[in-house]
């Protein structure tokens, strides 16, 4: 009904509110950056010291201002982020991505209108990153605690984020859950945050189930 209409509205608006604040929040480094390079290339030391300073204190500000969602782990100016918060998103369906800017790539290709879960990174055993240092164990606490119907793996389409998901799916098959990985669409060895909307949308529709 109109009612329904206008809080789904709402909810868009308070996403690209989100979204827009955090763009813009990045966007003030860049100015910052320029100049201290700008200072730098001109050998001007006392100019570079204070540009260095601001740019210092420009990283400090978006460090305090932000802070890790409570439930999904991603970047956001409060916690639950705003679509955690969304009651009129899709709580049975969780799409598992590696890093906050891949959240973003899915939202932006339109074609999810579930929850996230952020992993803060991929499998690998070479760096020393294991299945503890990533938030593997807090979806699966989701996955117990909520009622979840589908995990939707959106890890990148290269050999860390296929181990990363054929990782999660060995865990979670023993609880009563449907986990599926994003269809081939994305080009092999390509990160999702770089990928075109359209790209990701098809990718999303034609996810496939992980044996």
């Amino acid at each position: 009904d109109a009612g329904d209409v206008v809080q789904d509205l709402l909810a868009r608006g308070r996403e690209a509110h989100a979204r827009k604040d955090q763009r813009r929040r990045l966007d003030r480094l860049q100015p910052v950056s320029e100049a201290h390079a700008d200072a730098a290339e001109a050998e001007d030391p006392v100019l570079a010291l204070e540009s260095a300073a601001e740019l210092g204190d420009a990283v400090a500000r978006l460090k305090q201002d932000t802070v890790l969602c409570e439930h999904c782990f991603n970047l956001t100016d409060a916690s639950p982020c705003s679509i955690c918060r969304d009651t009129r998103r899709d709580s049975n369906h969780i799409c598992v991505v590696e890093e906050p800017a891949d959240l973003l790539a899915v939202e932006r290709s339109g074609g999810f209108r579930g929850r996230y879960h952020v992993l803060g990174g991929t499998l690998s055993p070479i760096d020393g990153v294991g299945p503890d240092e990533l938030r593997i164990g807090e979806l699966e606490h989701r996955v117990r605690s909520e009622e979840i119907s589908e995990i939707i793996l959106a890890t990148n389409p290269n050999a860390e984020g296929d181990a990363t998901a054929h990782y999660i799916a060995d865990r979670l098959r023993e609880l009563d859950v449907s986990v599926s990985r994003i269809a081939s669409g994305m080009p092999l060895g390509g990160d999702l945050e770089y990928a075109d909307h359209v790209t990701v949308g098809r990718s999303l529709e034609h996810r496939r189930p992980l044996t």
